[in-house]
C-alpha cells in the first residue's frame, strides 16, 4: 500500500550487504577453484591416457586427431593453474577469463559429439564463471587485494 509520499508501507527492508557478498563471493571463487584444480591434478599425471580418452570420445566429431590431441594435452595444465590462481584469488580476472575460453573450446567439443548433457552441466560452470567474473569487485579477500595493499 502506498502512503500520502507514495511509498510503500508496510514492506520488509530488504537489501544485501556488501560484507556478505564478499564472503559469498569468496567462497563461491574458493569452490570453483578447488572444483578446476582438481580436474587438472586428478588428471596431470597421466595425461597420455587423458589424451587417448579424448580422441576415442571425440573420434565422430569430424574434429581432426592431432588437434584433439594438442587441445586434450593442454587441459589438465590449465584447469590445475587456473584452478590454483582461482582458489587463491591471484591473478583472478585473468584466471577467470582464460578459464572461460577453457570453457568455450570444450563446449564446442561437447555439443559437436552431441553430449547435451556434459553441455548442461558445462553451462553451470560457466553461469558460476560469469558470476564471478562480474562480480571481480568483491574480490576483496585474495592473493590480488593482499598483494595491491602491499603496493600502497
Amino acid at each position: 500500500m502506498l502512503d500520502s509520499k507514495n511509498t510503500l508501507t508496510n514492506q520488509p527492508h530488504l537489501s544485501l550487504r556488501t560484507k556478505d557478498i564478499v564472503a559469498a563471493y569468496t567462497l563461491l571463487r574458493i569452490v570453483v577453484g578447488v572444483n578446476y584444480f582438481n580436474h587438472g591434478f586428478t588428471r596431470i599425471f597421466d595425461i597420455p591416457g587423458f589424451i587417448n580418452g579424448m580422441v576415442t570420445t571425440m573420434q565422430d566429431s569430424g574434429i581432426p586427431e592431432l588437434l584433439v590431441s594438442i587441445n586434450a594435452g593442454l587441459v589438465p595444465p590449465v584447469e590445475l593453474i587456473v584452478g590454483a590462481l582461482i582458489t587463491v584469488g591471484f591473478l583472478t580476472r585473468k584466471a577467470l577469463i582464460a578459464c572461460f575460453i577453457l570453457m568455450i573450446i570444450l563446449m564446442y567439443g561437447i555439443t559437436m559429439i552431441q553430449n547435451w548433457n556434459g553441455a548442461s552441466s558445462q553451462l553451470i560452470y560457466n553461469i558460476a564463471l560469469f558470476i564471478l567474473l562480474a562480480g571481480v569487485n568483491f574480490n576483496r579477500i585474495s592473493v590480488d587485494i593482499c598483494l595491491k595493499n602491499r603496493r600502497n
